[in-house]
């Protein structure tokens, strides 16, 4: 206590000083009403500032839990779709239903991508689910926009992804106006764009037209978009077009996937395989 005495008295003109210099400020806002005004504003300014930059953050910290929850629901909505789209009936053929078992076969796990590459001439992808997810080699995989590729390899907890960007891996294609059936494989330059082979020079095929995958496939429920067409060409001594592909899936921002499980795969499989002369993609 001495000590603070003896501080107050060696410090006691400062202290006035400062004393008196609040108390003149406290007289000079409360009697000015144009300064007490300035001052409340600016102070109003800045606090909300501080606000929406607080709100900001929080809002930005949460946006993995967000992504989280609307990956979730788009992996349920695919599989709703994927069941209607079986269930519809085709107008030529009034009397066809699809089996119930057929409809719903499709299940949809959604996976967070933890790798990937895009500049190989084979490129892969690494997600956050295995073997005790129920993953298995073979099972397809897609992102909310379009196609991605198909399960290679199963650990416990991950799975490598053969992606549409690689030179060896072809889908069974269709495009959306005329249904033509085709098969869409990467050229192994831009990663942005495949190429779809095997349409008759005859079909006619229209620039934007939407390239989708066809009903020939083990994997892929059909009709799930695979890009856009870009551009058309014919050579001379071809009898195809040559169609590039817009792909719908940006594979440069792909942060989740969704996998396919077909239930019914391995019962298709035995039963195609028996002929010997059945083949999908």
């Amino acid at each position: 206590m001495y000590q603070l005495f003896q501080f107050i008295t060696r410090q006691r003109a400062f202290i006035l000083f400062a004393f008196l210099e609040v108390l003149s400020l406290w007289f000079f806002y409360s009697v000015n009403n144009y300064p007490s005004a300035l001052f409340f504003n600016t102070s109003n300014f800045y606090a909300a500032k501080a606000l929406n930059a607080s709100n900001s953050i929080r809002e930005y910290t949460n946006l993995r839990e967000v992504n989280g929850e609307l990956a979730s629901e788009n992996s349920h909505l695919n599989s709703i779709i994927a069941k209607l789209q079986a269930q519809q009936l085709d107008k030529s053929i009034v009397n066809y239903k699809a089996d119930s078992n057929v409809a719903s076969r499709f299940k949809f796990v959604v996976a967070k991508v933890s790798g990937l590459t895009t500049t190989q001439f084979n490129n892969y992808i690494t997600i956050d689910k295995g073997a005790a997810d129920g993953l298995t080699p073979g099972m397809g995989v897609i992102s909310s926009t379009g196609i991605v590729g198909k399960i290679k390899l199963c650990s416990e907890h991950y799975s490598v992804v053969i992606s549409i960007l690689h030179s060896q891996y072809s889908v069974s294609a269709k495009l959306k106006s005329n249904n033509e059936i085709g098969s869409v494989k990467w050229k192994g330059v831009n990663p942005d764009e495949v190429e779809m082979t095997e349409v008759s020079r005859y079909k006619t095929v229209k620039i934007k037209d939407t390239v989708v995958t066809s009903d020939f496939n083990y994997v892929f429920p059909p009709n799930i978009i695979i890009g856009y067409v870009r551009k058309v060409g014919v050579k001379p001594d071809q009898t195809f077009h040559e169609i590039d592909v817009q792909l719908a899936t940006n594979f440069h921002t792909l942060a989740y996937v969704y996998v396919i499980n077909n239930k019914l795969l391995s019962e298709q499989k035995a039963l195609e395989e028996k002929s010997g002369d059945i083949k999908t993609k």
